[in-house]
């Protein structure tokens, strides 16, 4: 148990990294909503779809190779680190330059303001700048210091949305002649939001720049070709995960009639958001669970581990996509507090099942990355890519003719890419490193969430008489079949000193 134990510290630690800043985010969504227009809340959004993307590209698949070298006994842990280090930083350093120079032709491509582009490339180099040392504190076992910046990121960011939205404009106001009326610039809210960003990421590279300072900066050469050779496959999943993830923003924008688009997208990313809970678990799962899976793959009862883990990761799962469903209504009132956002909440109970897919998928891909094969892992992403493309191509133009919004085809969409990659990696992986996962009860627990979350939101919305007890009657089908080790960890004593 101590095994488990350990796990589940550290992926609450590295929870709070996730949940503390992702409950600061929480704010900037009703702030957002109430202050900007449904179109350039729709045009944040796809700026920000485009971040996302360029991430991977610039992270190279770097991070998960570095874990994967660092925890392999055969390397010098020193070089693993100088040597990805001074990869990710001259790669950085020659996108900069390269972004900077053609950065007029790269907004007139994209439709996008010129100081916007600038303000992404900015933003896309100083987060790139701060992958290695961020892998290495979690590679080293340091998730408070690692969650103490994450936090103090998002800290700033938000303090400086609130600062720039909300009273920036009334101290201009109030003293015209002053320095603050200075940088006061009318309808640049947009502006202040890339600005904020750039700040933080500006802050958290400073904490973090000793790491450049204390490395020799040797390369080696042979150690980087294998390394890339490995996270390759990683970028182009990752690549893919940006489709599965953010294209459909993008993707609305060019395929709805060009006078709704945006307001449109505005109204699907703000009803996205209520899917954040389940992110917030997948992602702290995540965070916490890719150290793990490769520093115990050589235990003997490795593949046992990776069942139970899985198992009680699909058990609160399912808790939380039903919790999160049945009060779905009361969370938009909290987080959307403009009601003219609320068109796109049928699209809820969908985003919520799929990232649940998604993560889900992640304990199933440990097959790949730990028996080498990560080229499979890019296949099924691509796979999923394709199918969130070839969907959202066919069904946003579709629903959009036949009287219904296009963003339910981007929704359906993306459950249909993440269920359909969750599906074949469980598939392969049976095949190819074969896990004793308890199908039974993991089959029940999911099917019996999925029912109850269709049924309620589709039939009995805001019904509670009927929301509370399916939430209660699940909660009790999983207490009666895991009675036993939920006793075991309710009951365990701690160790007298």
């Amino acid at each position: 148990m101590s095994l488990y134990k350990n796990l589940f510290k550290q992926t609450a630690i590295y929870g709070l990294a996730t949940v503390i800043p992702r409950m600061f985010s929480f704010f900037l969504v009703p702030l957002y909503t109430e202050l900007l227009p449904k179109e350039e809340y729709g045009q944040v959004n796809i700026y920000f779809a485009y971040l996302i993307f360029f991430n991977v590209i610039l992270a190279y698949g770097m991070e998960t190779s570095f874990f994967r070298f660092y925890n392999n006994n055969e390397e010098d842990k020193k070089t693993v680190v100088e040597t990805s280090m001074v990869s990710i930083f001259w790669t950085t350093l020659l996108f900069l330059a390269i972004a900077i120079l053609f950065r007029v032709s790269v907004a007139n491509f994209l439709q996008i303001d010129v100081q916007y582009i600038t303000y992404i490339i900015w933003i896309l180099t100083l987060d790139a700048l701060v992958i290695i040392p961020f892998s290495k504190l979690r590679a080293n076992q340091r998730p408070m210091f690692y969650a103490a910046i994450k936090i103090g990121n998002v800290a700033v960011n938000l303090s400086l949305n609130l600062f720039f939205l909300i009273y920036l404009p009334k101290l201009a106001n109030n003293n015209p002649d002053s320095f603050i009326s200075s940088i006061y610039f009318k309808d640049f809210q947009v502006g202040y939001i890339f600005v904020s960003n750039i700040i933080a990421s500006l802050l958290t590279l400073l904490v973090l720049l000793p790491n450049y300072f204390h490395v020799k900066w040797k390369f080696d050469f042979s150690l980087w070709k294998r390394m890339t050779k490995y996270g390759f496959p990683i970028m182009i999943a990752g690549i893919a995960f940006a489709i599965n993830d953010q294209f459909d923003k993008i993707l609305l924008k060019y395929l709805l009639p060009a006078d709704i688009a945006e307001e449109q997208v505005g109204i699907y990313s703000a009803c996205y958001k209520l899917g954040l809970f389940m992110v917030l678990f997948r992602t702290a799962y995540t965070l916490g669970i890719e150290p793990f899976f490769f520093s115990h793959a050589s235990n003997e009862n490795a593949k046992q581990t990776y069942a139970t883990i899985t198992k009680y990761f699909i058990i609160l799962g399912s808790l939380m996509t039903l919790g999160v469903i049945v009060f779905a209504d009361v969370l938009k009132l909290i987080m959307i507090r403009d009601s003219s956002f609320w068109d796109a909440m049928g699209v809820v109970p969908l985003i919520i099942l799929a990232n649940f897919f998604l993560g889900i998928y992640t304990n199933l891909s440990v097959w790949y990355k730990l028996t080498n094969q990560t080229h499979i892992g890019a296949y099924i992403s691509i796979v999923g890519a394709i199918i969130t493309l070839g969907l959202n191509y066919l069904l946003i133009p579709y629903f959009q003719e036949n009287g219904n919004q296009g963003y339910m085809g981007s929704a359906i969409a993306t459950i249909a890419a993440y269920g359909s990659m969750m599906l074949i990696s469980y598939t392969l992986g049976n095949k190819y490193y074969p896990i004793p996962y308890d199908k039974k009860k993991i089959g029940a627990y999911l099917g019996i969430s999925i029912l109850f979350s269709g049924v309620y939101f589709y039939q009995f919305r805001e019904n509670y008489f009927v929301g509370i007890p399916m939430l209660l009657a699940f909660s009790y089908f999983i207490y009666y079949n895991e009675k036993e080790t939920i006793l075991r960890i309710v009951k365990r004593k701690p160790k007298q000193v």
